[in-house]
């Protein structure tokens, strides 16, 4: 079916072996990156507080030289052999088939001693390396891992139910490594090297991506994957996972209904992504969403959503589209709702006048360790913009655009609570007032060096959003959730 390629190259990089150069594809554009017959993925989600490992993982053996030796010679005869531009009309099975067909022949006219098991994982490796993203395909495979963390091509750490491990998977070299990690990224128009060595990227999936190259990396290439569950998580899950309970998560739940101003504080790895996309699975079908991304990762369920996504500046430093660019822009956009990905920056201020000025249910989350430093970042983040107001008239537009803060923590056993539900109700003086409605303490911990610990209700009574809640015909179920949190806090 493939006809001779002649002497188009060997496909290596500094005598290691790297995915095959760029072939021009079938559709839809003749400048399209290099060939990828991506394997089918659903979008993965991360986990809040992750089950046990599903099932049990083959161990793959240590490479030596002389596998990558042979596996050099047998992938050289295989790129002289095919012809890409034919391979990527084929749908992803039918072109591991037919490499897997073209490699069993190579392996028999060179012959090779190999025993079956040999053969296979050559097989593996090859196709993985010409269709995906060679080593990294049996961790993206998995959907026990949250995060992939490759630390140059000697090291790889994965991590699986809250835990960092170190993982088996090896890179021939770093060139190999930077291969893989320029193929992920050309894939969103991006790319890395040694002019460009930071770049955040997406995977087909919807993963997130970040590369660091060298010089900046001083050992290798870093390159660091958030995975997602291939299911969506619901607020129901989390119930399940412990990391909120059925009356707090009804809360939750009336807090994205009633369209309250909404900021998701955490650490990092906390689980703000996920319960971001949690809360709007309860905004209305029928309101305008638009969402803010330094790199595209929320799966919102509504039909009218429009999806928006930041650029660095090119290789001339050009270009730039920022998230103040994009959070103002969309103000343009008639949106009802506007959801930030994440709050770094200056754009704040934006989302602060718009949650002020009739785009309330908006929402965002922010990097704190609680929600009193997540107002003071507010207010540093506001100042870095070069924003010369008074303090004062900082705080007042804070506590009128925010209406409530959920942290999100992972505690040091690897799981993942909500450990805070606390509003913003005013300023006394010159400080922003608020208020927990709910609290999460730690009680001790068991055999297995699990966290012990339970949700308490603060037993504020009505909420400061009960008007709101009134409003939007939720104030019966509000108050039986509170009811019910504060019944099971004094028992």
């Amino acid at each position: 079916m493939f006809g001779k390629r002649g002497n188009e190259g060997s496909g290596k990089v500094g005598g290691a072996i790297a995915p095959p150069p760029p072939a021009p594809a079938a559709a839809p554009a003749a400048s399209s990156p290099s060939i990828l017959v991506e394997p089918s993925r659903e979008p993965a989600r991360q986990q809040v507080t992750p089950p046990p490992m599903q099932t049990p993982q083959r161990k793959r053996p240590v490479r030596t030289d002389e596998y990558y030796d042979t596996k050099a010679q047998v992938f050289s005869a295989l790129i002289d052999t095919i012809d890409l531009s034919q391979l990527s009309k084929l749908d992803g099975e039918s072109a591991r088939e037919e490499i897997r067909d073209i490699v069993n022949d190579i392996i028999t006219i060179k012959n090779f001693a190999m025993s079956i098991s040999e053969q296979e994982e050559l097989l593996e490796d090859i196709c993985n390396d010409v269709l995906g993203y060679g080593p990294l395909e049996p961790l993206l495979a998995r959907d026990d891992i949250a995060d992939i963390m490759v630390n140059g091509a000697g090291q790889t750490f994965i991590e699986v139910g809250g835990k960092t491990i170190e993982s088996e998977i090896r890179f021939r070299d770093n060139a190999q490594l930077l291969s893989i990690c320029q193929r992920i990224v050309s894939q969103v128009g991006r790319r890395v090297d040694e002019s460009s060595p930071i770049c955040d990227a997406r995977l087909p999936d919807g993963s997130r991506v970040n590369v660091i190259a060298p010089p900046l990396s001083i050992d290798g290439p870093a390159l660091t994957i958030r995975k997602f569950k291939k299911d969506k998580l619901t607020l129901d899950q989390l119930v399940r996972f412990g990391a909120i309970t059925a009356e707090g998560a009804t809360v939750l739940q009336v807090i994205g209904r009633v369209r309250c101003n909404v900021v998701i504080s955490g650490g990092t790895g906390s689980g703000k992504t996920t319960l971001l996309n949690c809360l709007t699975n309860y905004i209305d079908r029928d309101e305008r969403v638009i969402t803010c991304e330094d790199t595209a990762e929320l799966q919102l369920q509504q039909p009218h959503v429009v999806r928006l996504e930041t650029r660095p500046p090119n290789i001339e430093g050009e270009g730039e589209i920022t998230m103040r660019d994009l959070v103002k822009n969309c103000l343009r956009m008639r949106p009802e709702r506007i959801i930030v990905g994440e709050v770094r920056g200056p754009e704040v201020f934006d989302l602060l006048q718009a949650m002020n000025t009739g785009h309330d249910g908006s929402m965002g989350t922010i990097h704190a360790n609680t929600p009193r430093e997540c107002l003071s970042r507010i207010e540093s983040m506001i100042a870095m913009g070069g924003f010369t107001l008074p303090a004062k008239t900082v705080r007042e537009i804070i506590s009128s655009s925010v209406d409530v803060i959920i942290q999100a923590a992972r505690l040091r056993d690897g799981s993942r609570r909500i450990t805070q539900i606390t509003e913003v109700i005013g300023m006394e003086g010159d400080v922003i007032i608020t208020q927990d409605l709910m609290r999460y303490e730690i009680e001790g911990e068991d055999a297995g060096g699990r966290l012990i610990g339970r949700h308490m209700s603060t037993g504020v009574g009505k909420p400061h959003f009960w008007d709101r809640a009134r409003y939007f015909n939720e104030e019966k179920r509000l108050a039986a959730a509170l009811d019910a949190m504060e019944a099971k806090t004094k028992d």
